[in-house]
């Protein structure tokens, strides 16, 4: 078992934070038909197989120690996802991600959530060498730039489009790993 899966899930006030799980399908089918969602997310969800598809995804990251993705609860509704996607064993840095339901925005609840994902991350993987998280997001989605910086990671650099993939210049923001910035 590796260390994240013995350490649990991040907490945040007022959410509920826990991997995804394949019941999990129709919310997600639900929540990525908001254009907004869909205009930033690289990996969209347009039926169940796609939610299935994208739920394996996670699980099988999770499995091989690369990537915890988290469904945020709200009452019991899926508002969000956060997701930590861990390098080589021993990696001094790591990305997070993060996503909210269109009906949570606007509530505090990705800061919340990618808060409470940066604490358990350093403090699951700080022996493992963990010390920086790194976040990009599109230069043009100004919601994430202030969901990253109430969550305490402040800018750091421009990042230039690579098309196709990334077909906008990109924001760069950068932290330490660990306690609540």
């Amino acid at each position: 078992m590796t260390a994240a899966l013995a350490a649990g899930a991040p907490r945040a006030e007022g959410l509920l934070l826990r991997p995804f799980r394949a019941q999990d399908a129709p919310a997600l089918l639900g929540v990525h038909r908001d254009p907004t969602l869909r205009r930033y997310v690289r990996h969209r969800v347009s039926d169940l197989d796609e939610a299935a598809r994208w739920l394996e995804t996670q699980e099988r990251g999770r499995a091989e120690g690369s990537r915890y993705s988290f469904a945020v609860l709200e009452e019991g509704a899926l508002v969000g996802n956060v997701v930590l996607k861990r390098g080589a064993p021993g990696s001094a840095g790591s990305e997070v991600g993060y996503w909210t339901a269109a009906a949570a925005r606007g509530r505090g609840v990705a800061p919340r959530a990618l808060a409470a994902l940066t604490v358990w991350a350093g403090e699951t993987f700080a022996a493992d060498g963990l010390v920086r998280l790194d976040l990009f997001h599109e230069g043009d989605n100004q919601a994430s730039c202030r969901v990253a910086e109430k969550a305490g990671y402040p800018f750091e650099a421009l990042v230039p489009a690579a098309p196709p993939q990334y077909p906008l210049d990109g924001h760069w923001h950068s932290r330490p790993a660990g306690a609540a910035g």
